[in-house]
């Protein structure tokens, strides 16, 4: 039988799945905690809403994992973006990657990765 697009569609949704479940390695309770630090919502870029991106960011994770069923195409679309960021922000650290009060693990954190778990 031949694959169809359904199929590639499913592969690539569970591909994602899986990516995404790699990159936050936080437990959904850990992320939670973290938000609602006041480290976690003194880093990042403000939105004119006076949240931070990565916090946002974090809050919508938190859905995503939440409902564990019937993702839309909006959330994959979302989990590609949690781990595109998390692999650009991991190859940035330097110094900071010693420093577990860092803005940049915090900022990672935001996103649900906790680089002091690698």
């Amino acid at each position: 039988m031949a694959k169809t697009e359904t199929d590639d569609a499913k592969a690539d949704d569970a591909k994602t799945w899986d990516a995404f479940n790699e990159a936050v390695n936080m437990t959904p309770a850990a992320l939670r905690k973290h938000l609602d630090s006041e480290a976690s919502q003194a880093v990042g870029q403000k939105t004119d809403g006076g949240e931070s991106t990565g916090h946002r960011e974090g809050r919508r994770i938190l859905e995503i994992k939440d409902k564990k069923a019937d993702l839309t195409e909006d959330d994959y679309a979302h989990m590609r973006k949690v781990v595109s960021y998390v692999h650009r922000h991991l190859a940035q650290g330097g110094k900071a990657r010693q420093d577990p009060d860092s803005p940049w693990r915090m900022s990672l954190m935001n996103w649900g990765h906790d680089p002091m778990k690698d």
